[in-house]
């Protein structure tokens, strides 16, 4: 027995979760992250955590993390300069996208610049016919002419996305080989490798973001496996994926667009956790980092799935936990604009420099540095001592934005705060608009450095009655990676009829991906206990666009029942739209199946509860609500389970400041939980 560490490395701190197979004993700590040497946090942090908690690298039994590199890389724009091959003629597949307005309530409103721009996009003469059989063969001067013109414009990866290669991806496999041996420095990737799915958009999309970002994390987790070798952890590094589960590092290098939702999915899966032990039924998590804000709906316990998530501004197609990222973080930079608005983000200070109150070098205005400047947080040490708070140094960063605006330093922090919050109303309210579901049907639980900071902020605007913050909110994506499955998803296109005469190709194509399953968790993963597997399948009626997921019975598979399929997908569509047409035929676009092995799950510790009112620490000065007043400090210590306290306040503790305004009580249960219920509150 030995400790299972999970591992979550953010844009400005890096989070560790040590967990005990026997005991049960959980220990934390916190390191601030290194992005210009990756690796080097976690050597520092596993150092700490032997120094302060006698764990040494030997004792480590079971290593997994989660890392939003990915994901940050394509919000601040920091991938490879990538360019497209087409087929020929269909060089706009990314400015045309779906011809659908970001906003279409806003007559201004335009996309965002895509990952590849026009003037990188190559179209090559080939042509399949959409059953995979070849109608103009690869045609190679064409495609050496595209490769001089990504040598012109200064190209260090191509990604090659050509029609119906979801069929037949000869002619992709047949020009990627051919590039390789022109420009053997190029990255070469090919869309049917990284998700082939039907639609040529889709695909494409998502094959660019992971061409885009593929040799930064290849690098980052290359140095990761290097540094753990070098101090002595045994096991192999696992690393969280996009859908919730874990696989290796060495399979993520290449993997990649499976992990991009990494850290924030782990988040999810940890706060899904603690939910399900807390009897919280509905829930709305927040993980506020130093670079992102990321929000996903969670119900009995379980997070939702889907296949189709926004990266940024982009369209992702994977299978992943249902996340939506908000470029607003503790260092998201506050600005004045060309026409003197007050705008935050989506530009992040990160951890090096940081924001301007850690003292370390960074001088423009951050989220965090606005509720230092309001007085919001606590003035001594934060993320575990690796971190001194300096309010001078916020006052001095955001007092040149409230000269321009003319306002005070206080005003001006305070505006900075309610821009941040309200950006996350309308994201958070997209996102409930999308799934049908009421903002106050659910309780906010709040985790990151910045969540239990912002979460009563932004569940006064949303209308959210209860928000939850967990004992140890800033390291909860590590927990997240130590209660996650060995996980993976399997596809294959389908396209026919759900129809006796094609019962026996779907049994034959669900045996495949399970086979195809069954090695991947046993072979490539080593898993020796007994995995699950879930096949489901996307269908629609014919004449319909999109199609929805829908889980199958093994056994009706096993027994062509096609009366038990049929009335599956009415009854979910009835579910989702209302109505089922049980006389309309069913066509199936594409066969799944996810296999699962489970991991060992640490146990959460459960107090009596010892109900009484606990007293501050001491009052502070802030400014609040439009207000200079006292409030009460609180360290997180004294508010064991059963404790109330008196708010508006101030919660310190090591890895994260809650903070509490006018309109909430606050409680503590026995899983040590924050538990902050609203009342009334009238703005001032």
């Amino acid at each position: 027995m030995g400790y299972r560490v999970g591992v979550d490395i953010g844009g400005t701190f890096a989070d560790f979760c040590a967990f005990h197979e026997e005991s049960g004993r959980i220990e934390t700590v916190k390191v601030l992250s290194t992005p210009a040497t990756p690796g080097r946090e976690v050597v520092e942090g596993l150092r700490v955590l032997k120094e302060r908690h006698g764990i040494a690298p030997g004792d480590i039994s079971y290593f997994t993390h989660g890392t939003t590199v990915g994901i940050n890389s394509i919000i601040m724009r920091r991938g490879i300069r990538l360019c497209l091959l087409t087929t020929e003629n269909f060089i706009d597949v990314l400015e045309l996208a779906r011809l659908k307005m970001p906003d279409p309530y806003h007559l201004l409103s335009a996309r965002q610049e895509p990952l590849v721009t026009r003037d990188r996009v190559f179209g090559v003469r080939e042509r399949l016919r959409t059953d995979g059989s070849v109608d103009t063969p690869l045609d190679h001067e064409s495609l050496k002419s595209a490769i001089d013109k990504v040598r012109a414009v200064g190209g260090e990866g191509v990604v090659i996305s050509f029609l119906h290669s979801y069929r037949n991806p000869v002619h992709e496999a047949e020009a990627a080989e051919a590039v390789q041996r022109m420009a053997p420095d190029l990255h070469v990737y090919c869309s049917h490798r990284v998700r082939p799915i039907i639609r040529e958009y889709e695909r494409t999309s998502t094959a660019v973001i992971h061409g885009y970002v593929q040799p930064r994390v290849a690098r980052y987790l290359g140095a990761l496996q290097e540094a753990l070798r070098g101090i002595g952890v045994a096991p192999e590094a696992m690393v969280t994926k996009s859908n919730g589960g874990v696989m290796s590092a060495e399979l993520g290098k290449s993997a990649c667009v499976d992990m991009l939702l990494s850290g924030t999915a782990a988040g999810v899966m940890g706060a899904a956790y603690v939910a399900k032990a807390a009897g919280a039924q509905r829930v709305l998590s927040l993980d506020i980092g130093g670079t992102s804000a990321d929000v996903a709906i969670i119900e009995d316990g379980e997070p939702g799935f889907g296949a189709a998530e926004i990266i940024g501004d982009f369209p992702l197609f994977v299978p992943t936990v249902s996340v939506t990222s908000i470029g607003e973080g503790g260092g998201s930079i506050a600005r004045v604009d060309g026409a003197g608005m007050l705008r935050v983000g989506p530009e992040s200070a990160g951890s090096t420099p940081g924001p301007a109150a850690y003292g370390r070098g960074g001088s423009e205005p951050t989220i965090t540095d606005a509720f230092v400047a309001m007085g919001l947080v606590d003035l001594g040490s934060v993320g575990y001592g690796m971190v001194q708070i300096d309010r001078e140094k916020a006052v001095a960063a955001i007092a040149p934005l409230a000269a321009e605006l003319d306002r005070s330093v206080e005003e001006t922090a305070e505006g900075i705060v309610g821009i941040a919050v309200s950006g996350m109303y309308r994201e958070v309210s997209k996102l409930c608009s999308r799934r049908g579901v009421g903002e106050s049907e659910f309780s906010l639980l709040a985790f990151g450095g910045g969540g239990p900071m912002m979460a009563c902020f932004l569940a006064r605007q949303l209308g959210i009655n209860e928000v939850i913050v967990p004992p140890a909110p800033g390291v909860l994506s590590a927990l997240g990676g130590l209660t996650a499955d060995v996980r993976n998803d399997f596809t294959s296109t389908a396209y026919y009829d759900l129809a006796e005469e094609n019962i026996e190709r779907m049994q034959a194509e669900l045996a495949q991906l399970e086979e195809r399953a069954r090695c991947w968790i046993e072979e490539e993963q080593r898993y020796r206990g007994e995995p699950s597997f879930l096949p489901s399948a996307e269908m629609r009626y014919r004449g319909q666009s999109f199609e929805i997921e829908v889980a199958l019975d093994p056994a009706s598979i096993a027994l062509g029942d096609l009366a038990a399929i049929r009335a599956a997908f009415d009854a979910e569509h009835l579910r989702l739209y209302g109505h089922a047409d049980e006389k309309a035929a069913i066509q199936i676009i594409a066969l799944n199946m996810v296999v699962k092995g489970q991991s060992a799950k640490p146990v959460l510790p459960v107090a009596p509860l010892d109900e009484r009112q606990v007293a501050p620490e001491r009052m502070i000065q802030v400014h609040l609500d439009g207000q200079s007043r006292q409030i009460a400090l609180y360290h997180r210590e004294q508010l064991t389970a059963g404790a109330r306290f008196e708010c508006p306040c101030v919660i310190a503790q090591n890895d994260t400041t809650t903070i509490v305004p006018e309109g909430f009580a606050g409680r503590v249960d026995a899983f040590a939980n924050l538990i902050l219920t609203r009342g009334a509150w009238n703005a001032h």
